[in-house]
C-alpha cells in the first residue's frame, strides 16, 4: 500500500515514495525509531529503506512506497533528521514534497 497525498488545487491522489541519501546520513537512528517499518540502521551504521518486504534496500537511491498509515511518522523522520538525508517524493513525478530539497 502506498500513502495518497491530495493535491491542492485537483484534490486528486498521488502515491509517495522515500528514499535516503546514505553520503549525509548521520546513522543518528531518528528515522528508524520514528518508522521501524520503513527505515533501518544497517551494519555500516547508516540508514536504510525498506521493501514492502521487509527488505533492506542497499542500493544508491533506493527508493520504497509510504504506507499510508506511516505518513506521519515519515515525515516527522525527514523533519528531524540531523543529516537532512531523508527525501519524500511523489512517485508520479519525483517531486520532494518533504525533505531538504522540497519546495
Amino acid at each position: 500500500m502506498t500513502v495518497q497525498q491530495e493535491t491542492p488545487a485537483t484534490g486528486a491522489r498521488e502515491a509517495l515514495e522515500v528514499w535516503i541519501d546514505q553520503d549525509l546520513c548521520t546513522g543518528d537512528g531518528i528515522c528508524a525509531q520514528y518508522a521501524p517499518e520503513v527505515f533501518e540502521l544497517d551494519i555500516d551504521g547508516l540508514a536504510y529503506v525498506k521493501s514492502p518486504d521487509d527488505e533492506l534496500l542497499q542500493e544508491p537511491g533506493a527508493t520504497t512506497p509510504v504506507p499510508l498509515p506511516l505518513l506521519q511518522d515519515v515525515v516527522d523522520s525527514a523533519k528531524e533528521c540531523p543529516g537532512d538525508c531523508i527525501h519524500v517524493r511523489r512517485a508520479a513525478d519525483g517531486v520532494e514534497v518533504y525533505g531538504p530539497d522540497a519546495e
